[in-house]
Formats: C-alpha cells, sequence, structure tokens
C-alpha cells in the first residue's frame, strides 16, 4: 500500500464537466480511497476569458451525485488553501521570480506580431518556429538572455508587456516513469521554453499546477493523456525548484462509439445520449445539454459503467459496488490505449442495477411519474406492480409504457394482435372465463391459473385460443407480465369488466 497518498482532481470551470473529467475524477478518488488517502479539488481557473460563473457548482454537483465527493477543496477542509487558483496568484509570482533568479527562467518582450513575422520566415524555409536553445541568446528574439540587466529593469519599469519563459536544458536526455505507460525518455532540444508567467499578471498551467501540486504536498498525479507531451516540462519544472516530483499516470482517451476520435459532445447529440453527468444550462445561449442523472441512469450504473472505460479488474465480473471498486482499483490495470465509448453497454449496466435495487425504492421513483399523469394509487397497489414489470425496464420512466394498463383500462385495443386472435368463437369463449372468475372465491394468481386452465383442457381447445384473446381484453395489446398475475393484481371486478367491454368492442 502507498503510504500518505494525496491526488486531486483539477477542472477548469469553463462549461459542464464531461464524463472523460468525470472518470479522471472516479480514478483519482478510488485510487486515494484505496490507499486509505486524500481526493482534492482543486479549481484551476487562471483563464479567466473562458471562465463560466455556474460551472464551478456544477462541477461539486456532478462529484456529489457520482458519489465521489471531494476530502479537501474549495469551503471544505481547507487545509491547503484557497483551492481556486485566481485566489493564489499572488503567490506564483515569487515562484516564477526564483526560477528567475536561479536561471531556470528568463524574460521575453518579443510581441505577438514579431513571433508572427518569425513563424512565417520559417514556414517560407519548410521550418517550425520553436522558441528554445538554437535561438533564445540571438539577437533577433527579445528577452533577457540578450538584453543587459539594466535594459530588462527599463523595459519593466517603462510598461512594456512581458512574459516569463522556461529555459529548457540542452542536449539532456530526460528518463521519465509513468505508472500506467512505464519509461519514458526525451531529448531535451526537442522541447520549446513554454511560457510560465503572463504579463497579465497570471501564471500558465504549467507553473500554477506544479507550484499547487507541491504546496498541496500532492503525491500521484493522475490525468488525462493529453497531458502527457506536457510531463517532461513538469518534471523539469520540480528539478529547477529542487523539489520531489509527484509519481505520474496518464489516463487514455474516451473515443467515440464509432470510428476514431475523442468523444465529443457532438457523438451524443447525433447518436442520442448524453456526455455530461447532469444536465446543463448555457447561462449565455439557453441551449440545455442532456445529462445522466435527468436521462434516469442510477449514479451507481453511470459509475460502474465509466470505471470500465480504461480499467479492467482481471476477472469476468462487470458488475461492483463503489465499495467494491475501491478494493479492486489499481493503476497497473488501466490500460494504454484509449477506451472507446458504447451507448448500449450503458443501458446494460443500468438495466443490471434496475434489477437489484429495492422495489421500494423504484416505488418511491414511480409515484411522481405516476401523479403527473393524474394517476393516484395506493403505493402497495404499486409496489406490486413495480415487482411484476421491472425486470423489463432499462428506466424507471419505461415503468409507464410497460405498465399503463393497470392503472388504466384499454379503451382501443392492437388492430393487428386483435385481427389475428379475436375470432368469431371468441365473445363465447370469453363469456365462459367471466363465469370462471366469478365462480372462485378465493381470489389469487394461483387459483385463477388452475380454474381456467383446467376448464381450457377440459373443452380440448388450444390455450392461444383463450390466452392472446384474454390478454388483449386486459392490456389491450399482446404484452405484459404473466396473465394471472395481471389478473389477480387489478382484481376480479375490474377483470371482469374489462373482458365485457372487449367484448362489446371486439
Amino acid at each position: 500500500m502507498e503510504s500518505n497518498v494525496r491526488v486531486r482532481f483539477a477542472p477548469s470551470p469553463t462549461g459542464p464537466l464531461h464524463i472523460g473529467g468525470v472518470r479522471t475524477a472516479l480514478y483519482n478518488y478510488l485510487f486515494a480511497k484505496k490507499h486509505k488517502g486524500t481526493f482534492i479539488l482543486r479549481i484551476e481557473d487562471t483563464d479567466q476569458t473562458r471562465y463560466v460563473k455556474n460551472a464551478e457548482q456544477y462541477i461539486v454537483d456532478a462529484l456529489e451525485w457520482c458519489n465521489i465527493p471531494f476530502d479537501e477543496g474549495p469551503g471544505k477542509n481547507e487545509k491547503f488553501g484557497p483551492y481556486r487558483q485566481s485566489e493564489r496568484k499572488e503567490l506564483y509570482k515569487e515562484y516564477a521570480d526564483i526560477l528567475i533568479n536561479t536561471g531556470w527562467a528568463y524574460y521575453a518582450f518579443d510581441t505577438p506580431e514579431e513571433l508572427d513575422a518569425h513563424r512565417k520566415d520559417d514556414e517560407n524555409v519548410g521550418k517550425t518556429f520553436v522558441y528554445n536553445w538554437h535561438n533564445r541568446a540571438k539577437g533577433s528574439l527579445v528577452n533577457s538572455l540578450v538584453l543587459t540587466t539594466s535594459e530588462v529593469t527599463e523595459k519593466i519599469k517603462d510598461g512594456n508587456n512581458y512574459v516569463i519563459r522556461f529555459k529548457t536544458p540542452q542536449d539532456e536526455i530526460l528518463r521519465m516513469e509513468d505508472e500506467i505507460r512505464g519509461n519514458i525518455t526525451i531529448d531535451t532540444n526537442t522541447l520549446d521554453d513554454k511560457i510560465l508567467f503572463k504579463g497579465d499578471g497570471m501564471p500558465t498551467y504549467h507553473l500554477a499546477n506544479i507550484v499547487d501540486d507541491h504546496l498541496m504536498e500532492i503525491s500521484h498525479v493522475i490525468r488525462g493523456e493529453e497531458w502527457l507531451p506536457s510531463m517532461p516540462l513538469h518534471i523539469l519544472l520540480y528539478k529547477a525548484f529542487s523539489w520531489n516530483a509527484p509519481k505520474f499516470a496518464h489516463l487514455p482517451l474516451l473515443l467515440k462509439p464509432v470510428g476514431k476520435g475523442k468523444l465529443s459532445k457532438r457523438d451524443g447529440d447525433k447518436l442520442g445520449f448524453p456526455v455530461f453527468p447532469l444536465a446543463y444550462v448555457d447561462e449565455t445561449s439557453g441551449t440545455i445539454s442532456s445529462g445522466y442523472k435527468e436521462d434516469g441512469y442510477f449514479s451507481d450504473a453511470f459509475i460502474n459503467m465509466l470505471v470500465f472505460l480504461g480499467w479492467n479488474p482481471g476477472t469476468e465480473k462487470e458488475l461492483f459496488t463503489l465499495a467494491e471498486l475501491v478494493q479492486e482499483f489499481e493503476l497497473k490495470r488501466v490500460s494504454k490505449s484509449g477506451a472507446k465509448f458504447n451507448p448500449d453497454k450503458a443501458n446494460w449496466f443500468n438495466q443490471q442495477y434496475m434489477q437489484t435495487t429495492d422495489n421500494k425504492v423504484l416505488t418511491d421513483l414511480y409515484i411522481p411519474i405516476l401523479e403527473e399523469k393524474g394517476v393516484h394509487a395506493e403505493k402497495k397497489f404499486v409496489l406490486k406492480v413495480v415487482e411484476s414489470i421491472k425486470e423489463r425496464a432499462v428506466f424507471v420512466k419505461d415503468f409507464w409504457p410497460l405498465s399503463d394498463f393497470f392503472f388504466e383500462a384499454p379503451t382501443v385495443f392492437d388492430p393487428k394482435a386483435s385481427a389475428k386472435n379475436w375470432k368469431p368463437e371468441t365473445a363465447l369463449l370469453m363469456t365462459e372465463v367471466i363465469n370462471i372468475l366469478l365462480k372462485i372465491e378465493t381470489f389469487s394468481t394461483e387459483n385463477t391459473e388452475k380454474a381456467v386452465k383446467e376448464w381450457i383442457a377440459e373443452k380440448e381447445i388450444s390455450f392461444g385460443k383463450v390466452m392472446q384473446p384474454l390478454r388483449i381484453s386486459l392490456v389491450g395489446k399482446l404484452a405484459g407480465p404473466h396473465l394471472f398475475d395481471i389478473i389477480n393484481l387489478i382484481g376480479k371486478e375490474e377483470s371482469i369488466q374489462r373482458i365485457r367491454y372487449a367484448i362489446e368492442k371486439l
């Protein structure tokens, strides 16, 4: 077991949380809980141009719904706070200055226009412009490596725009270890001198991220594959500060259900499935994006589905409780290759959870749906209905089309089923069924089934001749659970009334 595990989920509040982000949070949570560690939420809002007001609350609500709440974060156990980067910005300048003073970083005064000109010049000769060891100390670029100290001071005093760039070491082979991908080596000459601090007084992701991870004593950085190219810079930053680096693990991408590429909202819109845990209202456009919660998924089923997108337990078992996932989860069982999202599998997980969910819980979820439809039924009756239909449902919202006939007698009958099963002699047979039902004193599934089947055997007629029209009379179509369960549930009087109505109509 790892000791003193501290992991963080660090989203940017730029909109709703994508399920890829939820999976990152889930893996961090499971890893932390497995090792009796701490799961931290940090809001990385340094990019104020893309900040969305309701996004942070959405992230918190999504984690709560998924039952993976954070232990430390904004407004909760703020041991290493604040946990919003925008509230820590004074801090980052100090660390940027340390790198300047130790020679690991430098001021760069190049204007966007000048850099564009350099890019175009390189493109004209078939090259890609890279700001690093091969050109940073040449006179064509304007930075503190070519200017004198007094020139630099003067430029800053005059309010010239500047950035602080990392001075990537030259001619080094960097050897790194990823918990999922193993050994990675990179030649530092291929890296560019990334911007660490911007002229607007805000750090870039790279500097803020490293400083916060160090100060918050993060032991493991578990994040998406898209951050893999940043790993060399981050390792070098730890070295520059003489800090111990955490262990890194880069998770595989979530892929589209069809073809290649990263799963996007467009895929969900096109194929009709949500890509967000909760429904999201865009405050500027007013558009509403669907969510797993509102679409009727159980949060446990959603989490169970999500964990398998990139991880496997090494066994055939597919259904886990959250506590079991905490026990089983290991980073070494996370795949390197992308995981293809399968909406049908998400439905399958929900259906499995439906079967194991207590019928009383399902009844409580169904009653508001019934009331919306103007149906006021006794809870005891609804519970029995739920018991009889739930195995054919994927969502609670499926209950109504599967059970409407329990609450409302059919007034129209499936024309195709009626034409095929209602013959000239059927009315007579149904009248006889009414007489049998009238004679039954102790009305139960077993007693009605026994009485009707004995009569059919005595008459030497086929079961289909009776059972199919009887089902049509009670349900309006050839659907529904066990026929005698329906008769028992709706009761003797209601059953007889429905059969009489069918005789009259058909």
